[in-house]
């Protein structure tokens, strides 16, 4: 599915909220046409009916009443990302570290933001396990990375949180005794100590059956059968889908949070200077 417009959904929003496309485009500084055109546009892009309307009232659908969470959060993302990559002045050369896990859904919005309000900036892009970008920014190679904590944790600038899923192949089926076979990052990841972990109070054994060090590599070897991977469940890699119950349930992992920390001595000045920027203390 095509990255939904954050103009059409502030529209869908707004007829939401006062059950009125005239009044919605009254508190937008729209007219009415522009405002049923995004929710229109919306609609096809879902592929889904939001709202029923008569000539006297507005309602959301099923559909339309789910996206209004999935709006919001999306929404609550664009904001997040242009607050810390707003307009400044800065120049010069900004080593920027990015989570695995982001590759292939935030990053490329992320540094799109970024080079729009940041043009003069030049990016040194790392991507590669969260653990190892803390030991980077901490050994001085990185000035800001994008990654992940555990909740309760505090260091870094919370940006979103997500719930955790163990994802496989469709069709995919564990056997009804054995280990859980687990497709993995090699350690230090956090995800995969968090899977081990909950499968093991959880009473089930784990076999690692494929350790690679790339999200490329965790979708082959899942999508190949290989086993199941536990990831953020609104980022999946393309293709899988979370593990069906079938006569095994698997544990519920709770959730990850994804964090913006900068370093906090010795910085680079361009690096102090958009941390200022955007937010960053």
């Amino acid at each position: 599915m095509d990255v939904f417009d954050p103009v059409q959904l502030r529209s869908f929003l707004a007829v939401e909220r006062d059950r009125s496309f005239s009044a919605a485009a009254r508190r937008l500084g729209l007219r009415q046409s522009t405002v049923s055109q995004h929710v229109a546009k919306l609609e096809q892009a879902v592929g889904r009916r939001l709202f029923l309307r008569d000539t006297h009232t507005v309602e959301p659908t099923a559909d339309g009443s789910a996206m209004v969470g999935f709006a919001r959060d999306i929404l609550d993302r664009h904001d997040a990302a242009r607050r810390y990559f707003q307009d400044s002045p800065v120049s010069g050369r900004l080593r920027f570290g990015a989570s695995e896990d982001l590759v292939l859904h935030e990053l490329p919005a992320i540094l799109g933001e970024f080079r729009r309000s940041h043009p003069r900036v030049d990016l040194e892009l790392t991507v590669a396990l969260s653990e190892e970008l803390h030991r980077r920014l901490d050994d001085g190679e990185l000035d800001l990375m994008f990654g992940k904590r555990r909740p309760g944790e505090q260091h870094g600038e919370l940006i979103f949180r997500d719930r955790l899923a163990f994802l496989a192949a469709p069709g995919f089926t564990l056997e009804p005794d054995g280990p859980v076979p687990l497709v993995t990052y090699p350690p230090p990841s956090l995800t995969r100590e968090i899977a081990l972990d909950v499968l093991q109070r959880a009473g089930f054994g784990a076999r690692i059956t494929c350790v690679a060090d790339s999200l490329n590599g965790l979708r082959a070897a899942a999508l190949a059968g290989l086993g199941v991977v536990l990831h953020a469940r609104s980022l999946p890699p393309a293709g899988l889908e979370p593990v069906r119950a079938g006569t095994r349930r698997l544990p519920d992992a709770g959730d990850l949070e994804f964090v913006l920390l900068a370093r906090r001595s010795a910085i680079l000045d361009n690096a102090h200077r958009l941390g200022r920027d955007t937010g960053l203390r």
